[in-house]
């Protein structure tokens, strides 16, 4: 305990020297001061400022200099002369889609950081990643949730009775996890709990999907079975296919969505138990992950064929489909309000930024074999790469292994992308301008 608190210690020192600025020197500064200063900055770079911490956050708004920027911006583009202000919802629709456009283009040009750190003690195939934390596990019957600041662990939870683990995801209060055949909740206040077993148990689980207040698991059996989290009973089991359900998506509008290992995409209702559509890939091959966008009401596959597709839910019909990869695509993913790009990442371990509305492959990525830094695994501390972008017309052959290793699962963020290649690592994929 004594050496960590000297080794804080000299960290602080360390810092000031070096001229880092802290928490308490922001907030030092006068909040005139700082408006005299925000004021000399363009649109983005006052945005990123707001983004800084809560005090800059409230003076840029009492400020009023972001919707002064963007009336300003309205009446030049729109030559308009009046001196109208903006209301809040169209600046916040405004600033949103500025957001967007500057993530695509540091997803699709910028410079690559990828930072990767020992997670686990063998290899872990699963991340979900929400409000700046990460959440891993499925290998070694621990799930940790890691902040992305600071890359330390900030939660462990243990599987009961060492019950391998299938699939989980979280939220603000909670952990849902499907361990074996029964389903079961973490507190994030370090209480757990597991389903009666007269209501939690069911057929082989092979995935599932938690959206609040209901969990959705797929079974092998092709049926998906929805639990309620208060009741902690099975409220209904659809039928979904003949085979096995392999990946699923739950909309905000109540539908199911699953994929089976057969080719097909099953759209059911989760109120109705109707089945609504089915929804089919013409290289007939199986759908081994899904995802779904909500305003734009487009779903995203990839296949064991390499495919990546997509549909549009309010026709039912294909919109695009796109040959990403010799090999199986485990995982399509896309950033919740971002209706421009859509990653991808499967076994031959290149990552792809694709856009949405056509399939075309924007850029695809790999990891540089030179390790910028070093920390010797040291708690907290990253080893820190570069990663490169690559042609598509390359051999993928001709890249070695360690420079892509199989991606078995990935979650996207703004500017950035966390995978897990089923080894002890965990990785993040840093996109700068």
């Amino acid at each position: 305990m004594g050496r960590t608190l000297a080794g804080d210690r000299r960290q602080s020192k360390r810092r000031k020297s070096e001229g880092v600025v802290t928490t308490a020197t922001i907030q030092s500064l006068d909040q005139d001061i700082l408006c005299m200063i925000f004021a000399f900055l363009d649109f983005f770079d006052l945005v990123r400022c707001s983004a800084v911490c809560k005090f800059w956050n409230t003076i840029v708004s009492k400020s009023k200099l972001l919707q002064v920027f963007y009336s300003k911006q309205q009446r030049d583009s729109m030559g308009i002369s009046n001196n109208s202000t903006c209301s809040e919802r169209s600046l916040k629709r405004y600033l949103e889609e500025q957001a967007m456009k500057h993530n695509r283009l540091c997803l699709q040009e910028g410079l690559i950081d990828i930072n990767q750190w020992k997670g686990h003690s063998v290899g872990v195939d699963q991340c979900r990643m929400k409000m700046g934390l990460v959440l891993t596990g499925v290998g070694d019957k621990i799930m940790r949730l890691w902040s992305l600041e600071s890359y330390k662990c900030v939660e462990e939870h243990s599987v009961p009775d060492m019950i391998p683990v299938v699939d989980f995801d979280f939220d603000e209060s909670k952990i849902v996890g499907l361990v074996g055949t029964r389903i079961c909740i973490w507190r994030r206040n370090g209480k757990r709990s597991i389903f009666p077993t007269s209501e939690g148990t069911f057929a082989k689980g092979l995935c599932m999907r938690y959206y609040d207040p209901e969990a959705v698991v797929g079974c092998e059996d092709g049926t998906a079975r929805v639990f309620d989290m208060y009741s902690r009973k099975c409220s209904r089991i659809i039928r979904m296919h003949a085979g096995p359900v392999k990946c699923l998506s739950v909309s905000d509008d109540q539908l199911i969505l699953s994929g089976s290992s057969l080719g097909s995409i099953t759209v059911s209702g989760i109120l109705s138990d109707q089945r609504v559509a089915t929804l089919r890939s013409t290289d007939l091959t199986g759908i081994r992950s899904l995802c779904h966008h909500a305003s734009s009401h487009l779903v995203f596959a990839g296949s064991t064929a390499g495919y990546a597709s997509c549909w549009d839910l309010r026709t039912m019909r294909s919109v695009w489909e796109t040959r990403v990869s010799p090999n199986v695509v485990y995982s399509v993913q896309h950033l919740r309000n971002d209706s421009s790009t859509l990653v991808v990442g499967g076994i031959d371990g290149v990552l792809r930024i694709l856009d949405q509305n056509t399939g075309q492959v924007l850029s695809s990525c790999i990891m540089e074999g030179n390790m910028v830094s070093s920390s010797q695994n040291t708690h907290g501390c990253p080893e820190r790469r570069k990663g490169r972008r690559v042609s598509e017309d390359i051999r993928i052959d001709s890249i070695p292994r360690s420079a892509r290793p199989p991606i078995t699962c990935l979650a996207v963020g703004m500017k950035k992308v966390v995978t897990t290649h089923n080894s002890r690592y965990i990785r993040l994929w840093k996109f700068n301008n």
